[in-house]
C-alpha cells in the first residue's frame, strides 16, 4: 500500500491506497516541531483503526510546504515503514511542464493538484485549493501548467480581523442564510462566506479570460465543500485531489 501524505502549513492529510482505490484518509494538525518517531506515533494509531500496520505500507509519497517536516519524514520512511519515499520537489518527474519563471519557487502541492486535476478533469483547468493560503493554478489547453493566484485563505483573514477589531468575536464558520445579516454573527458569516465566494468568482473569471475559456474548475481543501455552493465558477469539488496527484507521481517516478 501506498502511503501519501499533504503536509500543508495547517493541517496534514493522509492517504492509504491500494493501487488506485484511496481506502482510507485522515486529516490532522500540522505541528512543524514533530519528530519522525512522534508521527510514526500518530500514524501507528491511525492505521490500527483500519486493523493495519506499517508492514501493509510499501511505500512513501509526501508533499510538503514545511521544510522541516521532511526530514521527520524521511526518518518515518526508513525506520518504521522500511520502505521508499518520495518527496515531490525540484526534479520530480511530473509528466506536466512548468511554464514558470522560476519552478523551484512553485509549492509542491500546487504542482501536485495540477497533475490530479489535468488526469481527472482534463485540461483546461483550473484548481482553487482552500488551505491557509487560497491558491488558484492553472492548466493550459495544451496541459502546461500556466502559473496561478495566491490570497489570503479563509481562516487567516477570520484570525486577523477578530485579532484587529476589538468588538467582534469568533464566530463559527457556517453559512448564512441570507447575505443581509440581522446580527452581528450573521454579517460576519455572510461577509466571510460571500466575500470570498466573491473573490473565487472574480479570480476565476479573470484567469479564464487568459486561458481563453473553457477550463474547468475544480475546488479543493478542507473548506471548499463550505465555500463552492456559494460560487458562480466553481463546477466541481475534489477535497482530496493532493492525494490522488500524489498516487500519480508515485506511478510516475521510474516511468
Amino acid at each position: 500500500m501506498l502511503l501519501a501524505v499533504d503536509v500543508g502549513n495547517t493541517q496534514t492529510v493522509l492517504g492509504l491506497f491500494s493501487g488506485d482505490e484511496l481506502v482510507e484518509h485522515w486529516r490532522v494538525a500540522t505541528e512543524s516541531e514533530r519528530t519522525g518517531d512522534e508521527i510514526a506515533a500518530l500514524i501507528v494509531r491511525l492505521l490500527e483503526l483500519r486493523q493495519l500496520d506499517f508492514e501493509d505500507v510499501d511505500g512513501v509519497c509526501v508533499s510538503s510546504t514545511v521544510p522541516l517536516l521532511v526530514r521527520a519524514y524521511e526518518e518515518l520512511a526508513d525506520r518504521y515503514a522500511h520502505a521508499p519515499l518520495l518527496v515531490v520537489g525540484p526534479g520530480t518527474r511530473t509528466g506536466i511542464p512548468v511554464l514558470f519563471d522560476d519552478p523551484r519557487q512553485v509549492g509542491p502541492d500546487r504542482i501536485v493538484n495540477a497533475v490530479a486535476a489535468r488526469e481527472r478533469y482534463g485540461a483546461p483547468c483550473i484548481v482553487v485549493d482552500f488551505g491557509t493560503s487560497t491558491n488558484f493554478d492553472a492548466v493550459s489547453a495544451e496541459g502546461e501548467y500556466v502559473g496561478g493566484v495566491i490570497a489570503p485563505g479563509i481562516e487567516i483573514s477570520m484570525d486577523a480581523l477578530f485579532a484587529k477589531a476589538a468588538r467582534l468575536v469568533k464566530v463559527d464558520l457556517v453559512a448564512p442564510e441570507a447575505a443581509i445579516g440581522k446580527t452581528t454573527v450573521a454579517g460576519l458569516q455572510s461577509g466571510l462566506f460571500f466575500g470570498f465566494a466573491g473573490q473565487v468568482d472574480g479570480i476565476v473569471e479573470r484567469m479564464q479570460a487568459e486561458l481563453a475559456g473553457g477550463a474547468k474548475v475544480i475546488a479543493t481543501g478542507g473548506l471548499a465543500e463550505l465555500i463552492a455552493p456559494h460560487s458562480k465558477t466553481i463546477e466541481q469539488v475534489d477535497p482530496l485531489l493532493t492525494l490522488d496527484g500524489l498516487r500519480l507521481l508515485w506511478s510516475r517516478r521510474e516511468g
